[in-house]
C-alpha cells in the first residue's frame, strides 16, 4: 500500500473532517496528529525529522492510504518526493485570520502551557513548530505569515495537476473529482470545532 493523498493543509484547516472522509473513499486509514497519540513512538521519529533526520517513510505509512494534518503536513516537499504520484491536498481557511482565530484558541493555547516533565509530544511539536514553520505562535502576525508562506510555497511547487485546494465549505466534490471515485450519499463528515476541540480538553468556553 502507497499513499493515495498527502496532506500539506496545517492544522485547524479542516483536517479531521477530511481524515473521516478520506478514510471513507479511499477504504483505508488516514495518518493524521491522532495518530501519534496512538502511536507515541512516533514522536521522536518526527523530531528526528525536523531536525533533518528523515524517517524511512514507507515504513512510517505503512498500511496508510493518506496523511493529514500536522506533523505530515510540515514534510509535505519530502513526501510530494516519496509519493510523486500521491494527490497533494492543500486544505485551507476562507481566510488566514479565521485560520488564525482556530488555531490560536487550540492547539496554540495547549501549546503556551508549561511542559510537565519530559514530553516526547511536546518535545516534537516545538522541534518541528521551530524549525517547519514558526517559533512565535503566540505572535499573531508571525503565525499568519508562517501560514500564509507554507500556502504559497506549496502552491508554487506542486504541478496543478497533482494539487487540490480545498476549504471545509468544499465538501466531497474536490476531493472526489481528484481521486476518481463517486461521490457520497452521505453528508460531509464535520468534526473538532473549535467548541469540540476545547470541550475535549476541558478548557473555558469561547467567549
Amino acid at each position: 500500500m502507497t499513499l493515495r493523498v498527502v496532506g500539506a493543509g496545517v492544522g485547524r484547516t479542516g483536517t479531521h473532517s477530511l481524515k473521516l472522509a478520506l478514510e471513507q473513499l479511499l477504504d483505508g486509514p488516514c495518518y493524521h496528529m491522532l495518530e501519534v497519540f496512538q502511536h507515541p513512538e512516533h514522536a521522536p521519529l518526527w523530531r528526528g525529522a525536523a531536525n533533518g533526520d528523515m524517517p524511512d517513510w514507507d515504513s512510517l505509512f505503512a498500511g496508510y492510504v493518506a496523511t493529514v494534518d500536522w506533523p505530515a503536513a510540515s514534510f509535505w516537499p519530502e513526501l510530494h518526493a516519496a509519493y510523486p504520484d500521491a494527490v497533494i491536498l492543500l486544505s485551507v481557511r476562507d481566510s488566514a485570520d479565521e485560520w488564525w482565530r482556530s488555531a490560536d484558541r487550540t492547539i496554540f493555547e495547549v501549546t503556551r502551557r508549561p511542559a510537565v516533565g519530559p514530553d516526547p509530544w511536546r518535545e516534537m511539536w516545538d522541534d518541528i513548530s521551530r524549525n517547519r514553520f514558526t517559533d512565535q505562535l503566540d505572535d499573531r502576525d508571525a503565525a499568519v505569515a508562517a501560514y500564509e508562506r507554507h500556502n504559497a510555497d506549496v502552491r508554487a511547487a506542486v504541478p496543478r495537476d497533482r494539487l487540490v485546494e480545498w476549504r471545509p465549505s468544499d465538501g466531497w466534490g474536490p476531493l472526489c473529482g481528484a481521486l476518481g471515485v463517486p461521490v457520497p450519499d452521505d453528508p460531509f463528515p464535520v468534526t473538532n470545532t473549535t467548541a469540540d476541540f476545547r470541550a475535549m480538553l476541558g478548557l473555558e468556553a469561547q467567549p
